[in-house]
């Protein structure tokens, strides 16, 4: 039917749809969403294997599995994709993330309609990563944001209204000036009147003068910015991630936020060096404000999702100041770091639903004790609260490591000083997940009626083994993950981006 195999990341999600819609019981509906993540996943490695077959057999493309298809000549609107070794990592982890997801929705409410928008949200996120046409790339980049309205105001709690509509006006903000910024580039993607979309003719072309990179740059890398959160820009993701049920804060933070990572580096600094390089210094101050701020503001709430909101403030706001580095080594932990916060920070939500479907609360100061009336359930928190705060043998460990080794490589002072600063942020989580830690799981039991509360059920364990194995799996075998995506970063292509 279709000879490009990364057109399935978009047709399964398509018919997982369709089959949807025509359920009419819960067991199909959980059929039909476990099925259909396990056949992404299963996608995903199948194109990994091919994917490191090419590279061993010699192919040094930028991309590979590229195929293009004409949507709207006028407008020169491809329908092109293809993959690098980042592309491919970010499949996979939102795979993972979706089936997790599945099993950690397994009595949600109203199945049927939820199960539909998560996973139109899934589509726009497979589709963003497969896309290498910035027109086809902000469409599915839409259509990963607008179901988290619905998603939240829907199926949330607490002040879901109010939270919804925030991180909905804060996001389509974001994009209004992320599509102004596609669209500079668009008209200036040719020296010779022949316009594209398509980033790799864009960056071979190299058309885009220094003055318009300049004033193009900011636009697009603060529209993904917002989606990162960037500071001042974060404060949506924190009252989404209170109010929005358990699987998509998994998705909300462990993969919708990675598309403002990607997009900074794919489309903002990939496309305009020139104006990278000249410019990072601003967004280095903002991205290191974010490292700081986000760790410190964990350290004062109470509320778990919060907590685990400003941590990933913190965490996101470590991608992009590894980004802005603008070398081999902080970039691959840059994407490291992408991984292990999306997997961790997953696995911390899917707890946090988990813990509070039981006590009714997420507030620590009423809960206690937790390691004896929920030993699974406590014992995993542990091992996320140890991924994010680096733990040797975890994701968090090697992804840090190798931001603050390659950001500290600049020799001045104004990139050491703040790596220095940056680094802070270990300490401080430290501080805040050593403390809830204490609190929450061995603490005394606040409330009588808890320890009548039962462990996790089979499919929780399914969900929380999956995440974990793969924290894990980062932490102990770091250089099949960075071998992966060295090409992306390889002597030849970054010489192209005037970089080192």
């Amino acid at each position: 039917m279709f000879s490009n195999i990364l057109i399935y990341f978009v047709v399964i999600p398509l018919l997982m749809l369709g089959g949807l819609a025509i359920c009419r019981n819960i067991k199909q509906i959980r059929a039909v969403a476990v099925v259909g993540s396990l056949a992404l996943i299963a996608l995903s490695v199948v194109l990994l294997v091919q994917y490191l077959g090419l590279r061993a057999a010699g192919e040094t493309a930028p991309m590979l599995f590229t195929d293009s298809w004409t949507w709207f000549e006028p407008l020169h609107i491809n329908l092109a994709v293809g993959v690098d070794g980042i592309s491919i990592a970010m499949l996979l982890l939102s795979s993972i993330i979706v089936f997790a997801g599945s099993f950690a929705s397994w009595t949600i409410q109203q199945p049927k309609e939820f199960f539909l928008w998560l996973i139109l949200l899934s589509t726009g996120v497979f589709g963003f990563f497969i896309s290498i046409d910035l027109f086809t790339m902000f469409m599915f980049y839409e259509v990963a944001l607008i179901p988290m309205y619905l998603l939240i105001g829907v199926w949330g709690s607490g002040n879901k209204n109010y939270s919804a509509m925030k991180l909905t006006l804060m996001l389509m903000g974001g994009s209004a000036f992320l599509m102004l910024g596609l669209i500079g580039i668009y008209y200036h993607s040719s020296a010779d009147g022949n316009l594209t979309w398509n980033i790799l003719e864009i960056v071979r072309n190299g058309a885009i003068s220094h003055g318009w990179q300049t004033f193009l740059f900011p636009m697009t890398f603060v529209g993904f910015g917002v989606l990162g959160a960037m500071f001042p820009f974060h404060t949506w993701s924190p009252d989404g991630h209170a109010s929005a049920p358990t699987a998509v804060s998994m998705l909300h933070a462990g993969v919708l936020m990675k598309l403002g990572g990607y997009g900074c580096f794919r489309v903002a600094i990939y496309c305009m060096p020139e104006a990278a390089h000249e410019l990072s210094w601003i967004f280095l101050i903002l991205t290191g404000i974010s490292v700081v701020y986000g760790a410190f503001c964990a350290c004062v709430k109470t509320d778990l999702k919060y907590i685990n909101a400003y941590s990933s403030v913190s965490h996101c706001g470590l991608v992009l100041f590894a980004i802005l580095m603008l070398n081999t080594t902080a970039m691959t932990g840059a994407i490291m770091q992408m991984l292990s916060h999306g997997l961790m920070t997953a696995l911390f939500f899917a707890l946090i639903g988990m813990i509070y479907g039981r006590t009714h609360t997420r507030d620590i100061t009423k809960m206690g004790g937790m390691m004896q009336i929920m030993p699974y359930l406590s014992v995993c928190y542990v091992i996320a609260g140890m991924a994010s705060l680096g733990l040797p043998g975890l994701s968090g460990f090697v992804a840090e490591m190798t931001i603050f080794v390659g950001s500290f490589q600049h020799a001045d002072i104004f990139h050491r000083a703040f790596t220095i600063v940056a680094c802070c942020s270990i300490v401080i989580t430290a501080v805040y997940i050593l403390r809830v830690v204490g609190k929450l799981l061995f603490g005394p039991v606040q409330d009588q009626h808890h320890l009548k509360l039962t462990d996790a059920t089979w499919w929780e364990r399914l969900s929380t083994v999956t995440l974990i194995v793969s924290v894990a799996a980062i932490g102990c075998f770091p250089n099949f993950f960075a071998d992966l995506i060295k090409y992306t970063f390889s002597p030849e292509i970054f010489s192209v981006l005037g970089m080192n």
